[in-house]
């Protein structure tokens, strides 16, 4: 007998990813435990630092990578995924490319969210210079001339120009950036934003999920995108958050997936976990990110979230919407190396010296 994630009962048709094991009572390795692919979902992976959070994206990286019909995206804010491009496995190489510079089209960002990237007011001099360029300029050239040619004092035109600069040193912001036709390939594609300060990395955020949710509303591809975010928090807290939330609470339509990881639920918004209909949950122990999960907490779920939490690495309790229900189970091991372990003086090359009292 097998179990599927998100998938009502009495459906046994379309393509699945193997997550891992429901744990048997003896704590021993029960019915594998699946997930759907073949609908959009909103699934939401949780757990503290060390205990498989990032690991357990990575599993369903690869399985998506193999699913035909799919276009699966992982941004990569810690640089722990590009290892899986150059990956092989029983299967043979894994379906997988790395974008190691994103960018994205400045229009990718409305006015408002240009202030916000910027650190602007945009009732300020400054800021409000910049919103009518983004209103009227689509390239950087044509937004640093609009300030330019604006009847303003010098010291705004000044100001809104430097901030524009700055965006511009970034180099996410290009005319070419990432495309449908990039981004909605069968492969895996690795956006590697590890080398980005928090704005960039917003801004290419928001650039790529506009991107996977108009093609799909435009119907321009046929796949159906999935986005995996990994330190989802980071997100949520900037720009990228308003296409984040759009998925979420529109995605389902179109057919566009998210599924973001995060060691700091209490740092996301609630939408982010009451839309979510699959929670993945490793072990936590702040008690804010405990209240996040249990102000969400479906009306099936009799005991507290948090008293079901497991202790050890890779274990987790999934709670599954479509099947209103709540199961421990064991995360499978990666088929690709895994980028995210912690480096220790015990490995270097110095291993030797180690207890010489030098």
């Amino acid at each position: 007998m097998t179990f599927v994630l998100g998938r009502e009962a009495g459906v046994d048709a379309g393509p699945v990813g193997r997550l891992g094991a429901y744990r048997a009572l003896d704590g021993s390795d029960g019915a594998p435990l699946y997930l759907d692919v073949d609908g959009p979902h909103a699934a939401l992976v949780v757990g503290k630092r060390g205990y498989g959070k990032s690991y357990t994206l990575g599993v369903v990286a690869e399985f998506l990578a193999r699913t035909p019909g799919v276009a699966p995206v992982i941004v990569d804010p810690m640089g722990v995924f590009a290892p899986m491009a150059d990956a092989e496995d029983t299967d043979g190489p894994v379906p997988a490319t790395v974008v190691a510079e994103p960018s994205v089209a400045p229009t990718a960002l409305d006015p408002r969210s240009w202030c916000a990237l910027l650190g602007l007011d945009p009732e300020s001099g400054a800021g409000s210079l910049v919103w009518r360029a983004a209103q009227t300029g689509d390239r950087l050239p044509a937004m640093r001339q609009s300030i330019d040619d604006a009847d303003a004092p010098t010291r705004d035109r000044r100001a809104a120009i430097n901030h524009l600069s700055l965006a511009e040193s970034w180099g996410v912001f290009d005319d070419e950036g990432l495309s449908a036709q990039d981004l909605a390939g069968h492969a895996l594609t690795v956006v590697d934003v590890s080398g980005l300060d928090p704005a960039p990395m917003n801004a290419v955020v928001r650039g790529i999920g506009d991107v996977l949710y108009r093609m799909r509303v435009d119907e321009t591809v046929e796949r159906l995108p999935w986005l995996l975010v990994d330190e989802a928090h980071a997100f949520f807290d900037g720009v990228a958050r308003a296409a984040l939330e759009r998925i979420l609470t529109r995605g389902r339509a179109p057919g566009v997936s998210l599924v973001v990881a995060t060691q700091r639920p209490s740092a996301i918004p609630p939408v982010a976990v009451s839309q979510s209909d699959i929670l993945v949950a490793h072990r936590l122990t702040a008690q804010t990110d405990l209240d996040a999960l249990a102000r969400a907490r479906p009306t099936y779920l009799t005991t507290a979230l948090e008293n079901q939490l497991p202790s050890v690495p890779g274990e987790v309790v999934v709670v599954d919407d479509a099947t209103e229900t709540v199961h421990t189970a064991q995360v499978r091991e990666r088929q690709t190396p895994h980028g995210g372990d912690n480096p220790r003086v015990s490995d270097r090359s110095w291993a030797d010296t180690l207890g010489a009292g030098r």
